[in-house]
């Protein structure tokens, strides 16, 4: 009987430790997808009930099944999401889905979990109407093994405006010696003092003749 629970405990470990090492794609209310019946004003499914049952992790995806008739928001700020209004301005918001031309076209939004910690998710149509009778939830990400390099890539360097025409400067130029050059110099500061004597001889010559 031992032998037999060492090796279960075993498999458990290494089924949890595989589990560890990938990303998973979470279909949004499963087979009910993400949508609302505007007759009779209820969400297709309980969408915190189906969190409940979910492991999220960075790296993981969301993935919206839903039509033009929803809309799909993501955000860190708890206050637009217990208003069930998003703002456009505000970093902490992301709005993933836009209405294309004409009603119930289908739709398949992916969301990426890039932030550890609690994300709020839900539909700001019908006025927060959506977002009012169930068509929201919220999720607690945990850090897992990491983000993968597609989503961790570093931010974009800071903007330097370049210097206007009146502070442009020439480069400065640096001319390379030549493996000759210094020997070049020695054999002409040679002839510099050979010819100084000549004229000096010259002077002297005249001065005495």
């Amino acid at each position: 009987m031992a032998p037999y629970l060492t090796i279960l405990a075993l498999f458990t470990t290494i089924s949890a430790a595989s589990a560890a090492t990938g990303y998973k794609n979470h279909t949004v209310g499963g087979t009910a997808g993400w949508f609302f019946n505007s007759t009779t004003n209820t969400s297709a499914t309980n969408y915190s009930s189906w969190a409940s049952t979910q492991t999220f992790n960075l790296g993981d995806y969301l993935i919206f099944n839903t039509n033009s008739n929803q809309s799909v928001i993501l955000t860190y700020n708890k206050t637009a999401y217990l208003n069930c209004t998003p703002d456009d301005s505000d970093n902490d918001t992301s709005i993933y889905s836009s209405l294309p031309d004409g009603f119930s076209k289908p739709l398949t939004i992916s969301v990426p979990l890039t932030i550890v910690g609690l994300n709020y998710f839900f539909s700001d149509y019908s006025e927060g109407v959506q977002c009012q009778r169930g068509l929201a939830f919220q999720i607690q990400v945990q850090r897992g093994i990491g983000l993968p390099p597609s989503l961790n890539q570093p931010p974009p360097p800071a903007y330097i405006e370049p210097p206007g025409p009146n502070s442009a400067e020439s480069p400065s130029v640096t001319v390379p010696e030549t493996p000759n050059s210094g020997a070049f110099a020695n054999r002409a500061d040679v002839c510099v003092v050979i010819y100084g004597l000549g004229v000096a001889l010259v002077l002297l010559k005249s001065q005495y003749w």
